[in-house]
């Protein structure tokens, strides 16, 4: 899996996010690296209006490709899976 290592807020990645409703369903969504405002001098993902710590257990991208390369790893091709990105 390809992670990219961001440090400084302002920079735009994408990730993998699976809903959490419906088994088997996932994602690539873009997101911006921002201060975290729970948490003064630590880093968050700010992705659907919502704060996620940016932590090495989520696979953050630097590009799309990059994203989607390992999204069809791990899950098949956009026409075998739900896609959306």
């Amino acid at each position: 899996m390809s992670v990219f290592k961001s440090d400084k807020p302002g920079d735009i990645v994408y990730v993998m996010i699976r809903n959490p409703h419906v088994q088997g369903v996932a994602n690539v969504q873009e997101a911006a690296v921002v201060e975290n405002p729970e948490a003064p001098g630590e880093l968050a993902l700010f992705l659907y209006e919502t704060y996620y710590p940016l932590n090495e257990d989520i696979a953050v991208y630097g590009t799309m490709e990059e994203a989607q390369q390992d999204y069809i790893e791990a899950f098949g091709t956009p026409e075998d899976t739900t896609y959306y990105g």
